[in-house]
């Protein structure tokens, strides 16, 4: 009697693996990502490479091991479950960062970022995008339009879902218009200099403020009006000079320590608004002298990522051409240590990508 087996070949892709908290990434075989009906599996062909998966590389921030980080990116859909009606085979697409419910008041309000069953990050609480192939619920695979060039430009187009649509969010939040003076606290940064692009675009004046000196020729490249260098000076009086005395508008904190948010306080204008980003703030670090809040009118808020729609928004955006994400540093994925080791001594002007192949 002859017997029938019938034998499923498991398939494998090619990976950047983090082992253990701290260590180098593994370059690896690993199984290939196998949907389930509500789920989309992309062919990634680039991956933004910036400080928030530089902290998960670096240990800093806590995920479970082994994990594949990697979240701003270039793909094409290659494979999608029997309920996906979003995205279809052969689609560009780029990804959203957070996983969220779709179905909460927030999610519901198109303030995903506020998800009541918020369940984490993609390259955190499941893989992300160091490798060949990425699962993701499809929701979260958003369609690049088709006036962006992504063929020519993926690195580019990977960070516009990120480096551009958290400063756009920002630029909404705060109600920034023209000829409102702002002051970007960490304008150096990947996150800094696409925020001085944004803010110009937007027609105000702007502060780029760093104290890494270095970096204010990029800023100027990018339409900083004046570079201020916080420790160059024994006050704030360089920002009242610059503003004849009347304070600045909007203060964006990327970098949200005591140091940076008490500076932002002390600078702002009559109505202004002062939004923190870094997230590093410890209790009880900020003096705010409610006496001046109450008689200036000012507003304090905090803003984290974008929605879906901003994303989509920031892709059109970039596709009108009104602004271009500044990529500096692309490598491929045999030099990711070396680019992350970039990323981590602030060496990388802009943004940085690794090309997957």
């Amino acid at each position: 009697m002859m017997i029938k087996l019938s034998i499923k070949l498991e398939m494998i892709m090619k990976a950047l693996v983090l082992e253990s908290k701290g260590t180098p990434f593994v370059y690896k075989d690993v199984k290939d990502p196998v949907l389930n009906e509500n789920e989309a599996v992309a062919k990634i062909i680039a991956c933004g490479s910036g400080l928030t998966i530089q902290h998960v590389r670096a240990g800093r921030i806590k995920v479970d091991y082994p994990r594949i980080i990697g979240h701003e990116i270039t793909a094409v859909i290659e494979e999608v479950g029997k309920n996906v009606t979003n995205v279809s085979i052969g689609d560009a697409v780029t990804a959203y960062f957070y996983l969220t419910c779709g179905h909460c008041k927030w999610c519901n309000n198109n303030r995903e970022t506020l998800c009541e069953n918020f369940g984490g990050y993609v390259g955190r609480e499941i893989d992300g995008a160091y490798a060949e192939y990425m699962k993701l619920p499809a929701e979260n695979f958003l369609k690049i339009p088709e006036a962006l060039d992504w063929k020519k430009n993926p690195a580019e187009i990977a960070v516009i879902c990120d480096a551009i649509a958290t400063p756009f969010k920002v630029i909404r939040h705060a109600s920034i218009k023209t000829q409102d003076t702002v002051a970007i606290i960490g304008a150096g940064g990947g996150l800094g200099i696409h925020m001085i692009m944004m803010a110009k675009w937007a027609n105000s004046t702007v502060i780029a403020v760093d104290i890494a000196s270095d970096k204010f020729a990029a800023c100027k490249q990018v339409g900083a009006d004046i570079c201020i260098n916080p420790r160059d000076h024994n006050d704030n009086q360089a920002f009242y000079d610059y503003t004849k005395g009347l304070g600045v508008d909007v203060v964006i904190d990327f970098v949200s320590n005591n140091e940076s948010l008490n500076l932002g306080f002390s600078i702002l204008a009559r109505g202004g608004r002062l939004v923190t980003l870094g997230g590093g703030v410890p209790k009880n670090a900020v003096t705010a002298y409610a006496g001046d809040l109450l008689n200036k009118e000012a507003i304090v808020m905090g803003s984290r990522y974008a929605t879906k729609q901003e994303v989509i928004d920031s892709l059109e955006l970039v596709a009108r051409g009104d602004v271009w994400p500044l990529v500096t540093d692309v490598r491929d994925m045999s030099q990711a240590e070396e680019l992350h080791a970039l990323v981590e001594d602030a060496k990388v002007t802009g943004r940085a990508a690794l090309l997957i192949k």
